[in-house]
């Protein structure tokens, strides 16, 4: 039977449930950090966005001439790419964030505070997600500005957007434990870059996948970012979503399947 006890808090209440709330409650709070930290570094902001914006300007009026897609305008078959690029692209600063704070020594001071060791990865990875809620909007403005219009209804697209954010959580863990592995800032950025840029550039997010290689083709068509793009494309420019829905959730659940214990294993073991 569980025996109420005081904890070094101060909580009064089952030791389950007092961890719970404490886990929680440290995981809401360095999620606060983190976000604290980026309006006191708002370069940090300025160049999660200046990247994408570059990309939606370039492919839309630089490229977007040369390319032909069926049924639809460029611009609008090019944005569910865009938004799920930034994203994928954003990712690498949950690893980067967190070996900056293994180099700064901030995790050794982290662990020996009274705290769930959950916290951390938890923290950062929240915080991430609320930053891209930030970066999505603004990129959804600009792709309106240059053009961009769904030609389902506002409640698909706004799906389509909660789906990128998903596919964002998920991809931080992937990161994390990047950047818990390699241990510093420079190292994460230039392990994370032969993993972002396959799964970015050999997709469906810019190009239609019937323009590539078919070698290409058979890697390209089942990676996470094309079925992700393919979700978003159907809920905001129409056509079958359920497939295309069920398979994103399925490559989002077992990503953080594998990869979030993952972290949390080398977290422990630094």
């Amino acid at each position: 039977m569980a025996t109420a006890t005081l904890d070094p808090t101060g909580r009064v209440g089952s030791p389950a449930a007092g961890s719970r709330h404490t886990a929680v409650a440290d995981a809401m709070t360095l999620t606060w950090r983190n976000l604290l930290n980026l309006r006191r570094k708002p370069q940090l902001i300025v160049f999660a966005t200046v990247q994408p914006v570059i990309f939606v300007l370039m492919f839309r009026f630089v490229f977007g001439g040369a390319i032909s897609v069926p049924g639809t305008s460029y611009v609008n078959y090019l944005m569910a790419g865009i938004f799920v690029q930034t994203v994928t692209f954003g990712a690498l600063s949950t690893g980067v964030g967190l070996a900056e704070d293994m180099q700064n020594g901030l995790i050794d001071r982290f662990r020996s505070l009274p705290m769930a060791r959950s916290a951390v990865l938890v923290g950062r990875t929240l915080a991430d997600l609320c930053r891209n809620v930030f970066v999505v909007a603004l990129m959804a403005v600009v792709g309106f500005l240059v053009g961009f219009r769904w030609e389902t209804n506002a409640l698909a697209f706004l799906a389509g957007l909660g789906i990128v954010l998903l596919f964002s959580f998920a991809l931080s863990w992937v990161f994390a434990f990047v950047g818990m592995t390699v241990g510093d800032a420079e190292t994460a950025q230039a392990a994370s870059f032969p993993i972002l840029a396959p799964l970015v550039f050999a997709s469906s997010a810019f190009v239609p996948l019937n323009t590539m290689p078919g070698w290409l083709q058979a890697f390209a068509e089942h990676q996470p970012v094309s079925i992700t793009v393919d979700a978003v494309r159907a809920l905001c420019l129409g056509g079958p979503t359920a497939g295309p829905v069920f398979k994103a959730f399925l490559w989002m659940i077992a990503i953080v399947a594998v990869f979030a214990p993952l972290a949390i294993r080398r977290y422990r073991q630094v």
